[in-house]
């Protein structure tokens, strides 16, 4: 049965699209789910764990069109994506556990540098640049890094990888939002895993707001992909800053 009224399901599944179209360009689409499942009744826990939910069918229609389109090759990602995944577990199943709440509070200062930096960067674009980080170095350090937050927290995990990818990975816009979506992806398998042992999402609902994430998704990818940093990096930034606002706003 559904967890919800079927009047306030329809709401969900229009946010559902709506996020998976946002979050395939440029992340944030959480800003969107998270508060509506609040307002439906959800507690807290709940809408983080059934935002899991509908948000793993979104990462990975994201990124298998960003795979088909030649932007990521999942071969080589695999390693990779095993450790966001094994990362967002631990993060996830220490969210009980850890103080939180200075990570929050810092959060939105690093989500408007990211902005910052991506708004008045110079040279930023489709194009690879100078790699920082090797491949390898990039899996150990990075990865882990923003997996376990993914876990723990969730909300700007993508903004992170983005920021990973093009200052210390050396990716164009483009190549490195496929690679976003891919590591996005494993990270939020990993934190529903740990979830649906700790937590208690509304599965049904969770599962409709899927198939809409899948169609916002799509359309999001496809758009994306035809744009490239022209429609990429105005939304990462603005999303960026709606995220930081809304961090602001629950600390008041």
């Amino acid at each position: 049965m559904l967890e919800v009224s079927f009047e306030l399901f329809l709401l969900l599944l229009a946010a559902g699209f709506l996020a998976g179209f946002v979050d395939a360009i440029a992340g944030g689409g959480g800003l969107i789910t998270v508060p509506i499942l609040m307002l439906s009744g959800a507690s807290p826990v709940t809408a983080l764990a059934t935002n899991k939910v509908q948000a793993l069918f979104g990462a990975a229609t994201a990124a298998h069109a960003y795979s088909k389109g030649g932007h990521v090759n999942l071969r080589e990602q695999i390693k990779p994506a095993l450790i966001a995944f094994v990362a967002s577990v631990v993060g996830a199943l220490l969210v009980s556990v850890l103080p939180v709440a200075w990570i929050r509070m810092v959060l939105p200062l690093l989500l408007i540098g990211i902005a910052v930096f991506f708004a008045t960067k110079k040279g930023l674009g489709d194009q690879d640049r100078h790699r920082r980080l090797s491949p390898f170095l990039f899996a150990a350090l990075i990865v882990p890094l923003c997996g376990f937050y993914d876990g723990l927290l969730g909300p700007g995990a993508g903004s992170f990888y983005m920021l990973g990818f093009v200052s210390l990975a050396g990716y164009g816009i483009l190549k490195a939002t496929a690679h976003t979506k891919l590591l996005n992806l494993a990270s939020n398998a990993g934190a529903l895993l740990a979830f649906a042992f700790v937590a208690t999402p509304w599965w049904i609902t969770g599962l409709g707001m899927g198939v809409a994430q899948i169609a916002g998704a799509r359309a999001g990818a496809a758009l994306a992909q035809k744009q490239g940093a022209k429609v990429i990096k105005p939304l990462l930034v603005l999303t960026s800053i709606i995220l930081a606002a809304r961090l602001l706003w629950d600390m008041v």
